[in-house]
């Protein structure tokens, strides 16, 4: 994998902690329970936060997916 490539990983990984750790204490902040997010009804702000985590670890899953093959 290319420097670039290495970089770009640490960066996602770097910000789906932080959207994370975001994500979690606004569920709990709101009364939610972190692990039910895909089966709860959220509330815009907090579904934002649940998309784009979802779409760093989409993209991280293409990372890996490059690298095992």
């Amino acid at each position: 994998m290319t420097d670039n490539a290495n970089e770009r990983r640490r960066e996602l990984e770097a910000r789906l902690r932080t959207i994370t750790e975001s994500f979690e204490h606004e569920m709990r902040a709101r009364g939610f329970d972190p692990a039910q997010a895909e089966n709860a009804a959220l509330p815009t702000p907090l579904a934002k936060l649940y998309m784009e985590r979802q779409s760093l670890l989409d993209e991280l899953d293409s990372f890996n997916s490059v690298d095992t093959t």
